[in-house]
């Protein structure tokens, strides 16, 4: 096969969400239909209009020691705790070309941690610290740490990767653009092992003010479990969420040379932008038919073996019609096959996160062949012209090969989706 035109492959799965501390306890809440939505307890929370979010359900002070922690933002916690599980369960024990792990030339190895705010809460409470305490009084740390590229940096330097370090920024796509980037890496011979997802950690007061006001967010603070509802009538916003879902991402040949578990083929991705509105998605779905399209005519993705998609649907009412819209538009009737789950009505919406927890449930919905529920649903709208999973998880064909779509959409109209097939 050409350089140029590589298969690539996940190896290796990693994540830190609000329904658990690794990829195994999110894939169990995700298809358990469990909600990581709670109501906030801090005591700023007390005044602002949204009081509820999907926080981390295991804080990284549990895991990282304190003095590596204090300097690191929040964000990059989450990436290296996520990072670090994808790189052990690809099967890797030390840095690459280091110790035990000859497996891999640290040349060829590459980075790709995406975060669409980076490090906000290192930003805003030194700025608290300063002008409180003074100048002198300012973390020396603080640059590294509100980088954007600081988790993308920090998992390049726990994995060795020189093949090249990246970070990119789309919003709420950017988690699914770095996994599309690094995609490219590979196939394009650039890289034969590259460590990709998202972070983002911006559950502050100042991001939930921002959001709030824009009229974003659900404010149904009185019951927060149920405030995050894709395609529910009642639907009135995301419910802002927390954590890092990261991919090791293979060369076929490379995987197979050294006898990796794989998990599902990585087929590739198709990238538009809307160019309608900094924060309303275009209503008709044409950025995200274009951005289907664009993958349709890069890889060799049949649409009637697509069985399953996970949404970007975030829980606001003009977006989630829009994505169906352009699902329907595309494909046609193939829509009838593809059940469709919306897993940030339980993870909330994670930002520059959501791309890289979201590979992660949708490469284990393939490698399970379960498709995880859409919870909160009590009466769909009559527009979700779809097949939405809901109530309870939903068993895939267990015969021949599927595939399935993450989507990804973000302000300023990034539109990325990624395409998966099984093994």
């Amino acid at each position: 096969m050409s350089p140029t035109n590589r298969t690539v492959v996940v190896t290796g799965i990693g994540a830190t969400t609000p329904l658990g501390g690794d990829a195994a306890s999110t894939w169990e809440g995700l298809v358990a239909g469990k909600s990581g939505v709670r109501a906030l307890e801090q005591e700023w929370a007390a005044e602002q209009a949204v009081r509820i979010a999907a926080q981390i359900a295991v804080e990284p002070s549990e895991i990282i020691p304190r003095p590596q922690a204090r300097r690191l933002d929040r964000s990059a916690q989450f990436a290296l705790i996520a990072a670090k599980e994808a790189w052990a369960d690809a099967g890797f024990t030390d840095r690459a070309g280091e110790g035990d792990n000859d497996a891999v030339d640290p040349d060829r190895l590459g980075a790709v941690i995406a975060s669409g705010i980076g490090g906000v809460t290192t930003l805003l409470d030194q700025y608290d610290v300063m002008k409180e305490k003074g100048v002198r009084r300012v973390s020396p740390h603080t640059v590294p740490m509100l980088m954007p590229n600081s988790p993308s940096a920090n998992v390049g330097l726990l994995v060795g990767a020189r093949a090249g370090v990246h970070t990119p920024v789309s919003a709420c796509a950017s988690g699914a653009e770095a996994i599309g980037y690094a995609i490219e890496m590979i196939r394009t011979g650039r890289a034969d092992v590259v460590i990709a997802g998202g972070t983002e950690a911006a559950i502050h007061p100042l991001p939930i003010a921002a959001f709030g006001n824009m009229m974003a967010m659900s404010k149904n603070n009185e019951n927060p479990q149920a405030a995050s509802r894709p395609y529910d009538t009642g639907r009135d916003g995301f419910v802002m969420g927390e954590g890092s879902g990261v991919v090791v991402l293979e060369s076929a040949e490379h995987a197979a040379a050294r006898g990796a578990r794989v998990y599902a083929e990585a087929v590739g991705q198709g990238i538009s932008a809307d160019a309608h509105d900094i924060v309303q998605p275009e209503p008709e779905g044409r950025g995200i038919s274009a951005a289907l399209r664009s993958l349709l005519a890069a890889t060799d993705l049949d649409p009637a073996e697509i069985v399953h998609v996970n949404a970007h649907a975030t829980s606001t009412p003009a977006g989630d019609v829009a994505e169906l819209k352009a699902l329907r538009n595309v494909f046609g009737e193939d829509v009838d096959h593809m059940a469709v789950s919306a897993t940030k009505s339980m993870t909330g919406h994670l930002l520059g996160g959501a791309g890289g927890v979201e590979t992660v449930a949708t490469v284990l919905a393939l490698y399970h062949r379960v498709a995880p529920p859409t919870i909160n649903v009590d009466e769909l709208d009559p527009e979700a012209d779809a097949d939405i999973v809901r109530g309870e998880a939903r068993k895939l064909p267990v015969d021949g090969r599927i595939a399935a779509l993450n989507d990804s959409f973000g302000f300023g109209g990034h539109n990325v989706v990624l395409a998966f097939r099984s093994v």
